[in-house]
């Protein structure tokens, strides 16, 4: 491996490891904030055991980073991402489908291409086991949404997803990405060069993430239109 290839993989797994420990504080969080105003909902729990499986996603990535030679953060600030505006309820419902029906849901759709693809047999495994945890974590956000819906009107979201998609991902992934995060030689050590991870956020929120949204009756035109003008700019 060279050394750009061996850095950019290194710089991807330590992103990765901080992503997976705020995470973690903010699914436990969120179980405490639940709890507090729905005592009969079922994520409480659900949401207590996906941080621990941040945590144990964290030190797995924190394990990767340190081989392609780049030590990882230690720990990492959560903090609530909803508007101010909102109540707690709104709040929390804000954060699940940022955290869960958006952002897991597009981690789910990169492990599985990149599992499809020929990668290490060390970054495989790390690679299998995140998944295996991130759908659950995908479907607390779906299940959470659905139990929302059908208590209280959640249209509020519609103009806010925008919000949502623009603290999901960086401005840089619709812009051209430097030679060396389009290296192919990426996917063997679970990184997914930068077209192609564009193509999967796109595909993500095209395929499930729109949809599913307006199942539930909230506008999806102004999240389809922070995507259009983005992809202007390629």
């Amino acid at each position: 491996m060279n050394e750009a290839l061996r850095r950019a993989a290194g710089e991807a797994w330590a992103f990765r490891t901080r992503v997976e420990r705020e995470a973690a504080q903010r699914f436990a969080r969120l179980a405490g904030v639940i709890a507090a105003f729905d005592p009969g909902s079922p994520l409480p729990p659900l949401l207590r055991e996906a941080a621990d499986d941040e945590q144990r996603h964290a030190a797995l990535c924190a394990k990767l980073a340190a081989v392609h030679g780049r030590p990882a953060p230690e720990s990492a600030d959560e903090t609530a991402i909803a508007p101010r505006s909102l109540d707690a309820r709104a709040a929390a419902l804000y954060e699940m489908v940022a955290a869960c029906c958006i952002t897991e849901s597009e981690s789910v759709a990169t492990l599985t291409t990149l599992l499809a693809s020929d990668v290490e047999p060390e970054v495989e495994s790390v690679l299998r086991e995140i998944a295996r945890d991130e759908v659950a974590h995908a479907r607390m956000g779906w299940a959470h949404l659905a139990r929302e819906a059908a208590l209280s009107d959640a249209s509020f979201l519609g103009p806010l997803i925008p919000a949502m998609l623009s603290g999901t991902v960086d401005e840089g992934l619709f812009a051209a990405g430097p030679a060396e995060l389009e290296d192919p030689g990426l996917l063997r050590h679970g990184v997914l060069p930068h077209a192609q991870k564009r193509a999967i956020f796109v595909g993500t929120l095209e395929q499930v993430v729109f949809p599913g949204l307006a199942k539930f009756g909230i506008d999806d035109a102004p999240a389809r239109a922070w995507l259009t003008a983005r992809q202007r700019s390629w």
